[in-house]
């Protein structure tokens, strides 16, 4: 029997290998995971709902399957941790609020669907910002989540229990969602590896909506070749959502096995750039800046004047398709239903249910989102938005016509402390500064480690965006970067995370 501290190390790659060949077991990977959440998550916090029983229970399923004989996935038997954005048939779907506290859907996530037909084992749902909205998992109604490499900072947000559960080695594999930077910007500040696939490479059924026209469901991992095998599994078209796009899923794998940017043109923007960024995160980009010309590509520098009006229209348009979206949650039909007593109006009984059940962050948004679509104000405000969004859009196609990829630090600073931005939106809402672009744009865009900031020795992200339906390109250039990196320090930089 191998040594739970030894498989915990593995990469996603080398666990279904390794099960495949018969030297483990899928129930003994997925009882390595179970007891590191029970070592580690009371402190890291990554975890809304473990569901110990239905992992065991689909890891002997694999095992089954392998003594019998059958074919298995490229990722049959790899555990994995599930933001608590998809709906679960068998596990609670909260979103990070108290207005859906314990609900259970009464169907799964197409995504959901995807990975238990690949025989991925999940093992259970993790911690978010509430409703996806926030940039350091702060806003979760159930407390927040730390970062595996100082615990009093932000795993970022919303997603951070899904990268800190990859961080502190509680699962190998995990799912986020990208409305503004969530894949990102937590892989960033985590120093893991988050993908956001192209607007509409990933189906949205069964993901709880914030912004419909701006999310996006992902693949998060520690190193790019397991990105790359996850977003095979839950990438393609889907009937079921009429955003996803009609087409196979790019080249990811073979570009992630084939890394190389030998003769590419590799953008960078200047308004990524400037006052707000952390001196140890600006170092480690012109690094990797150079090392990719060491690699053999040509940087060529680019000029996105809409790009600085990026984080204003993403604050129009977000919270007004929130206002929107959260509509649905009235207390007629599902979730927390508060001061229904038989005296009150349906219309008082909303209120009171969406008082107690919805938190500041959220409120903040709905009524921004709602302003922004009242009468006289539509066109004003998010009317506005949308005009920058396409100019966003033209700034992007113009650059892709210059280069083939985009370079930039996915955030301006390492993790904050936690607490440190709370009572300033402002201040957190710039954590967001380079993702929300891509997400404008519907592009594609990938959140590597680069290194350590030397100020604070906490990780930096390198951000590579890539054209719609051209996410390969971010697996062979992210691949190549990864590559140079270990074999500069000669281990992936994740071993460098203080022990839990």
């Amino acid at each position: 029997m191998t040594d739970h501290s030894t498989i915990i190390k593995l990469t996603a790659a080398e666990i279904a290998a390794r099960i495949a060949s018969g030297e483990l077991t899928a129930v003994e990977v997925t009882e390595a995971h179970l007891a590191r959440i029970d070592a580690v998550d009371e402190k890291v916090h990554a975890f809304l709902h473990v569901d110990r029983e239905g992992a065991l229970a689909q890891a002997r399923a694999v095992d089954a399957k392998k003594a019998a004989g059958e074919k298995l996935g490229p990722l049959a038997g790899v555990p994995l941790a599930l933001k608590d954005i998809f709906t679960t048939q068998d596990m609670p779907t909260t979103v990070g609020s108290k207005i859906l506290e314990g609900w259970i859907p009464p169907y799964d996530a197409t995504l959901t669907r995807k990975l238990k037909a690949a025989d991925v084992v999940i093992l259970g749902k993790t911690n978010m910002d509430e409703f996806a909205m926030g940039s350091s998992t702060e806003n979760s109604a159930y407390g927040p989540t730390g970062n595996p490499w100082d615990l009093t900072r932000i795993p970022g947000g919303s997603g951070g229990g899904s990268s800190a559960a990859l961080a502190s080695y509680e699962a190998p594999l995990a799912i986020g969602t990208d409305t503004g930077g969530s894949i990102r910007q937590p892989a960033a500040v985590t120093g893991t590896v988050g993908v956001k696939p192209t607007y509409g490479g990933v189906s949205r059924y069964g993901m709880v909506a914030f912004s419909s026209s701006l999310d996006q469901g992902g693949p998060c991992a520690r190193t790019v070749l397991d990105a790359a095998l996850l977003h095979e599994v839950i990438g393609g078209h889907d009937p079921m959502d009429s955003t996803s796009i009609d087409a196979p899923v790019p080249p990811v794998v073979e570009a992630a096995r084939n890394g190389s940017v030998e003769g590419m043109r590799v953008g960078v923007v200047k308004q990524f750039a400037g006052e707000g960024y952390q001196a140890g995160v600006v170092q480690r980009f012109n690094e990797s800046v150079e090392l990719l010309k060491s690699l053999g590509a040509t940087v060529v520098e680019l000029d996105c004047p809409s790009f600085d009006l990026a984080l204003s229209a993403y604050y129009l348009i977000a919270p007004s398709e929130c206002s929107s979206n959260l509509a649905r949650f009235d207390a007629m039909r599902y979730g927390l239903r508060v001061g229904d007593d038989g005296t009150r109006s349906a219309e008082d009984v909303t209120a009171l249910t969406r008082e107690a059940g919805f938190g500041d962050e959220v409120k903040r948004r709905v009524i921004l989102g709602t302003y922004a679509l009242s009468s006289g104000y539509y066109d004003a405000y998010y009317g506005s938005a949308q005009k920058v969004r396409t100019l966003i859009t033209q700034d992007f196609e113009k650059a892709f016509e210059q280069v083939d990829v985009i370079v930039s630090p996915t955030t301006p600073t390492t993790a904050f402390p936690i607490g440190e931005r709370a009572d300033d939106p402002m201040a957190m809402y710039l954590a967001d500064l380079c993702t929300i672009p891509t997400n404008l744009a519907g592009n594609s865009a990938m959140s590597l480690p680069c290194g350590l900031a030397p100020e604070d020795g906490l990780p930096v992200g390198l951000q590579i965006i890539a054209p719609a339906m051209k996410d390969d390109r971010l697996y062979k250039v992210g691949a190549a970067v990864e590559a140079a990196f270990v074999e500069k320090w000669g281990h992936p930089l994740l071993e460098e995370a203080p022990s839990l």
